[in-house]
């Protein structure tokens, strides 16, 4: 009876080749997660180095899904292909046979989950890559493998594109990539702009202006530099706010690299009163002499540098190290601030802005009588 009934035939096909793709795919989907750290572990040894460590939670958290994926893919199609195609399904849809569509379909699923497995061993391989790189003191390497990891993951979009058209739709790549070298002279004029950033994001990295974590004035955006990217950079401000600038910007234009300054300048200028005698202005100068000597500050001047109808002026330009924190820096200039004050107070020097008179004349007509009522 048992034998009957599994010799019976449906849709060109008997029951007992039904059961046989439907415990294929039972199977495959109940020992995925088994088949799937098997094949990782496969993988790792080829990767892995027996001198450096390997983390095998963060590789299988990486591979484990595409490799599931991929099996489970795989073994609907190896199921499917053991069964007769119905010939009631024997139509087309747009002049293409429906078997073809789904063995395009099945194989287009297979190349994805496949491209999809090699941007995840890509990313690890980046991450690897990325811990050496944090060891070292050039942000350069760090700045690199950001970069190629997203032009690689582009490359191999772009070759999981080309193996859909051509296992999945059946069409010459090489026609198509004649096509395509038409359309794309076409699409480089439409997107001339984004060509110019993705060309100005090679200029950055090999004639590297900036890197990764420097501090940068741009386009009037001043912050540290975060990410660089295929066609943009991301800056961090100063107040916080996260900037992006297109990578043609961040080259054709005055770019100022605040990282790599040597010293730090402050520019100062005192409009004395004219009442001002000379002597107390040479007092002056000497007493900010003795205050610009201080433990950070590397070069200082101090000269009168102008006078006129509204005041004397005298000018102080001090550079501070590069490596004194900024907020040290903030405080250093504060503590010169109020001793330049309390200098002027000492010498009862007042500044020219200190006072302020408003005369007012009033003429009163000489025929003007008081007395009158």
């Amino acid at each position: 009876m048992f034998q009957k009934f599994i010799n019976q035939v449906y849709f060109d096909n008997t029951v007992g080749s039904y059961f046989i793709v439907v415990g294929i795919i039972l199977i495959t989907l109940i020992l995925k997660r088994v088949f799937s750290k098997y094949v990782a572990g496969l993988i790792a040894k080829l990767i892995a180095r027996k001198d450096k460590p390997f983390n095998k939670r963060r590789f299988q958290n990486l591979v484990l899904s595409p490799i599931e994926y991929f099996l489970v893919t795989l073994a609907i199609v190896i199921a499917f292909e053991t069964l007769n195609y119905p010939a009631y399904l024997d139509f087309k849809i747009h002049k293409t046979p429906l078997a073809h569509i789904l063995e395009g379909a099945s194989n287009s699923a297979l190349i994805i989950s496949f491209i999809w497995l090699c941007i995840r061993l890509l990313e690890y391989v980046a991450e690897l890559l990325h811990e050496r790189a944090v060891l070292t003191q050039d942000r350069t390497d760090d700045q690199l493998i950001i970069f190629f990891k997203d032009f690689f993951k582009v490359i191999l979009i772009i070759i999981g594109f080309l193996l859909v058209i051509r296992f999945g739709f059946g069409k010459s790549v090489g026609n198509l990539l004649t096509g395509l070298s038409i359309v794309g002279a076409a699409l480089a004029l439409a997107f001339r702009e984004s060509m110019e950033n993705l060309i100005a994001s090679f200029i950055i990295f090999f004639d590297k202006p900036f890197t990764i974590g420097d501090l940068v004035k741009v386009q009037g955006v001043n912050g540290t530099v975060e990410r660089i990217g295929l066609r943009s950079t991301r800056i961090r401000t100063t107040d916080k706010t996260f900037v992006t600038v297109p990578n043609k910007q961040m080259v054709d234009t005055i770019l100022d690299n605040q990282s790599l300054r040597t010293q730090r300048h402050v520019s100062t200028t005192l409009q004395l009163e004219l009442s001002t005698h000379s002597g107390k202005i040479k007092d002056l100068i000497n007493r900010i002499n003795a205050i610009l000597e201080k433990e950070h500050v590397e070069d200082s001047t101090v000269y009168f540098s102008d006078t006129g109808v509204q005041s004397h002026v005298i000018t102080i330009e001090y550079f501070t190290t590069v490596a004194q924190p900024v907020k040290e820096f903030l405080q250093l200039r504060q503590m010169i601030n109020l001793e330049l004050t309390d200098a002027l107070e000492q010498l009862k020097i007042q500044l020219a802005a200190d006072k302020t008179e408003v005369v007012i004349h009033r003429e009163v007509a000489a025929n003007a009588s008081s007395d009158k009522l």
